[in-house]
């Protein structure tokens, strides 16, 4: 009798033991994930660039627009319809280079697509879906500037956007400089870009698109030069709440889909070769092989 309750008493054990396991091995994001959330209050809050041109950007309306806002929708569509609703609701949050990453963590939106650079590093605090965009990192400087290069920028202002990896890159390559340059972080592209129309930088180094895309909204574009060998590449991707699978899933198909029905070079046509709101410039920036061969075989792989 003795041995029946101790080996009882070994199996009620063994069998509480088993199922903590178990339950300590399911994911922590497996209650509830995004699309549960999406589901029950049948809204997508998605984050936006507010002058992250052409990529997303608000017009003098109030209206979100730009390349990459055009992947949100289309990602947005397709979650509608994998969760089986008749209607989905949008709630468009702004959100900055500083506060993107926090606000994904902690769930204040749910996705976002602008000119957010995925890479290794970032891993660390979220996820990212397919690559929509490749960008080199130049600068941009007056048409009259003696400036051609990276090497150039010793001892001169030169101004990036704050949380960029824009700016991480420019830091190392300042440390390298027999004369380094005074580095002005700005808040945001479109402060970067007025430091340099004010003269209180002679250089704004950032992602070449986003240049090209400052340069569009001056004045007189004219008076603005694209320059220096790309010292980085960045793949440019939606991001989301880490470790998410199911969500990623969703959002990666729609944006595969978009990149292997055409839809996504008639996007790029639009946004890059075509004239755009508010002013009607053209930024002339053509697709290059690298984006052709994304668009044929999508992947969700970081450059650096």
């Amino acid at each position: 009798m003795h041995r029946f309750h101790l080996s009882r008493a070994r199996a009620i054990i063994t069998f509480f033991a088993l199922t903590l396991a178990a339950l300590l091995a399911v994911p922590a994001n497996a209650a509830p994930g995004t699309l549960d959330r999406i589901r029950e209050r049948g809204v997508v809050h998605l984050g936006y660039r507010v002058s992250s041109v052409p990529f997303s950007y608000v017009l003098p309306d109030g209206q979100v627009v730009g390349y990459a806002h055009a992947f949100a929708l289309g990602i947005v569509e397709a979650i509608r319809k994998h969760l089986g609703l008749a209607h989905l609701g949008i709630e468009l949050v702004p959100i900055t280079s500083q506060n993107r990453f926090l606000l994904i963590d902690g769930g204040s939106i749910d996705l976002e697509c602008g000119s957010t650079t995925h890479n290794r590093e970032r891993e660390q605090f979220a996820s990212f879906s397919s690559t929509f965009f490749i960008a080199g990192t130049r600068m941009m400087v007056r048409t009259d500037s003696p400036i051609r290069g990276f090497k150039d920028l010793g001892a001169v202002r030169v101004v990036t956007t704050a949380g960029t990896t824009s700016e991480q890159l420019l830091r190392r390559l300042n440390n390298q400089q027999p004369e380094p340059a005074i580095i002005i972080s700005a808040g945001d592209h479109h402060d970067a870009f007025l430091a340099l129309q004010a003269g209180r930088a002679t250089a704004f180094v950032m992602d070449d698109a986003l240049l090209y895309g400052e340069r569009a909204k001056a004045h007189t574009p004219q008076q603005w030069r694209i320059t220096g060998e790309p010292q980085s590449f960045e793949a440019y991707a939606c991001m989301l709440k880490r470790n998410d699978d199911a969500f990623k899933a969703v959002v990666d198909q729609a944006i595969t889909k978009m990149m292997r029905s055409g839809e996504a070079e008639s996007l790029y046509a639009k946004w890059f070769t075509q004239a755009i709101p508010p002013h009607g410039i053209n930024l002339e920036f053509p697709l290059s092989d690298t984006m052709r061969t994304l668009f044929r075989k999508p992947n969700d792989r970081p450059l650096d």
